[in-house]
């Protein structure tokens, strides 16, 4: 890590979400492979954008085979993926942009570092929301969907180190919003979500 580098301060997150009458967070999805948390959060994006406000997602698809393609999915390469996708959330955050993204997101060690990351107010003046939802799915009903018949593989030793069957998931204790997806449908889980951010009060645009 480089030593010699000297933070340059400009506007304050405070000016810019005035100028751009917005503000920006981070909308966190965890849960199994097949849980849903993509197809949520791709209609969730769209629901935004449709209300005007800026909004971006950040997924495995746009990630993985980018920034992030040097990796793969041992447990340092997985916390790694996460450290680098937290971080890049919390710039988007930062420029007032309502950040989605989603991933499995296995460790609970990890995804408290990427909240850590947003509540970090060095060389800042306010720490940026961070909102966990947990697409809760028994591992049962995800195989039964399996739509990429990743974990048919898993079972039969094809993908080692898979999540949900040979490598765990931690489940979170207390996410803001937390979607039993196998009882909720999309358009049930876009207004949940949707209710919690418009109570937080990061839904105003032009405030």
């Amino acid at each position: 890590m480089s030593t010699n580098i000297t933070w340059h301060s400009g506007l304050t997150r405070q000016e810019r979400s005035e100028l751009r009458k917005q503000k920006g967070c981070t909308v966190w999805f965890t849960g199994l492979s097949a849980s849903g948390k993509s197809t949520i959060a791709i209609a969730l994006e769209q629901h935004l954008l449709q209300k005007g406000l800026a909004c971006y997602r950040l997924d495995g698809d746009n990630v993985r085979f980018g920034l992030n393609k040097d990796l793969g999915f041992s447990p340092k390469d997985r916390e790694e993926n996460i450290r680098r996708i937290a971080e890049v959330a919390k710039l988007f955050a930062d420029s007032t942009t309502i950040t989605l993204t989603s991933f499995i997101s296995p460790y609970a060690s990890d995804r408290q570092l990427a909240r850590e990351l947003h509540a970090d107010t060095k060389n800042t003046d306010s720490p940026l929301p961070f909102i966990e939802v947990f697409v809760d799915i028994p591992v049962e009903e995800a195989e039964k969907r399996d739509p990429k018949g990743l974990y048919k593989k898993a079972r039969a030793g094809e993908i080692k180190e898979f999540t949900g069957i040979s490598a765990p998931y931690e489940a979170p204790e207390n996410a803001e919003v937390h979607i039993h997806s196998e009882k909720t449908s999309v358009e049930e889980a876009v207004v949940m979500i949707t209710k919690y951010l418009d109570e937080q009060g990061l839904l105003k645009v032009g405030s």
